[in-house]
């Protein structure tokens, strides 16, 4: 369908753009396109479909959040989440040998061939397997283990395939469906990882959207990178009478937690530490013979990143020299053993990459104020290649991710409309015949 000539000019420039044949579109003719796109009557059409539909919406969410999808345990959900892409007409649905769930909406220039403009949200959860993920609903307000993050937005995806036939929107590009596993903590963008390293997409993905989280006027377009230890400190042990003055590896563990927060990390760019998750020791009158902790760092840099990275490990090393120096080592010497758990590339998408102006003017087109963020996310992936990517919301509004009483409300009005700036700027980048 023919919308403008004006959006029809942007499309092109978008996607020259993304593929790195030309220059972005300047930031006036994204938005004045953009402002013309939304008040089309093909848009009109779509955001009427996505109000139409917001029960079913809503009923989604609810149907999905209830199939628990623990770390590294989505299957049940992705398995859900494939047949509903089959129900809504797009071609080479499938699950990859990730987890990863996809599917084609073809484009009228590349007919499903590729490049491929990517509109994901994630499967799993940070929630162990055995939560009560059962949704409880207070008037607007769902409430659920993982409801906002990120169920709502595989159920926004839904509703866009929706909206597009209903419209009888045609785009340009190709448009890829994915619900994506392991963006969640220990998962490690595993499921990204997979789809642009690994996966038949590899090297086929112009642009990329990640849709996490419901904030619509949020645009994350810089990547926090991440490296994570799980370190294990050992030794002779003994009892803690009887062989006291033993070398203790808890000594030398506490040792690096306290030098370790002497650190005066930057504030800009922003770099974070922390220990987290700690164990070990056999009993209160031992003295233990191994202990473990965890320890993460973020950072917008990657070279801060792994500046830090560097004086851990020499945190490490003192430690243990130190506590091995300190008390007897006749029945052995403490030791470490550091073993990378996590490790997300840090990355940025250009503020004049089409992309990025067309998430900008949707927002704004939309009636809301842009909110740039830097944030750990899937859009990491494909940022540290060199991919134009950007983190948006869903709609509406939401509360305390990662806790047990996480929380959407999805009152209607403020819901769609949230809902209709990721169509909107995904239309922008795909184009419209």
């Amino acid at each position: 369908m023919r919308v403008i000539a004006a959006t029809a000019l942007l499309a092109v420039l978008t996607l020259a753009s993304d593929a790195g044949a030309a220059p972005a579109a300047k930031p006036d003719a994204a938005a004045k396109a953009m402002q013309k796109l939304v008040a089309s009557p093909a848009f009109k059409v779509a955001a009427q479909k996505l109000a139409d539909d917001h029960e079913r919406t809503v009923a989604d969410i609810v149907t999905l959040t209830e199939i628990p999808a623990p770390p590294f345990k989505e299957t049940a959900r992705g398995k859900a989440y494939l047949e509903m892409l089959k129900a809504h007409g797009l071609t080479d649905v499938e699950m990859d040998p990730e987890g990863n769930v996809m599917g084609v909406r073809a484009g009228t220039a590349t007919k499903g061939k590729g490049p491929f403009v990517v509109m994901a949200a994630h499967q799993d959860t940070v929630f162990p397997e055995g939560t009560d993920v059962k949704v409880k609903r207070e008037g607007t307000k769902l409430m659920a283990p993982g409801i906002g993050d990120d169920t709502r937005s595989l159920a926004t995806l839904l509703a866009y395939m929706r909206a597009l036939d209903a419209a009888k929107i045609k785009t340009k590009a190709d448009i890829l469906f994915v619900g994506n596993v392991g963006e969640e903590g220990a998962g490690d963008l595993r499921g990204t990882r997979y789809l642009f390293n690994k996966g038949k997409y590899k090297g086929r993905i112009t642009a990329f959207f990640s849709m996490d989280g419901s904030d619509p006027s949020r645009v994350v377009d810089h990547g926090v990178g991440s490296k994570r230890y799980h370190v294990t400190f050992k030794g002779p042990g003994g009892h803690s009478y009887g062989a006291f003055g033993l070398v203790n590896p808890m000594t030398a563990m506490s040792q690096s937690v306290v030098d370790l927060y002497a650190i005066q990390a930057p504030k800009s760019p922003k770099t974070t530490y922390s220990a987290s998750v700690t164990g070990g020791g056999t009993s209160v009158n031992a003295i233990p013979n191994e202990v473990f902790m965890d320890f993460d760092m973020r950072s917008e840099s990657a070279e801060e990143l792994a500046k830090l990275d560097k004086k851990l490990v020499a945190i490490f090393d003192k430690a243990v020299e130190g506590e091995n120096a300190a008390r007897s080592t006749r029945f052995g010497k403490v030791s470490y053993e550091a073993k990378v758990i996590g490790e997300r590339p840090t990355g940025a998408t250009a503020p004049d990459a089409a992309i990025v102006l067309n998430t900008v003017a949707a927002i704004s087109a939309l009636g809301f104020q842009p909110q740039h963020e830097t944030s750990s996310t899937d859009s990491n992936v494909p940022m540290s290649l060199g991919i134009p990517a950007v983190t948006i919301g869903s709609g509406g509004q939401a509360g305390r991710a990662h806790a047990l009483d996480e929380w959407i409300d999805v009152e209607k009005a403020s819901s769609v409309k949230g809902m209709q700036v990721g169509l909107a700027a995904l239309l922008g980048v795909a184009g419209v015949e």
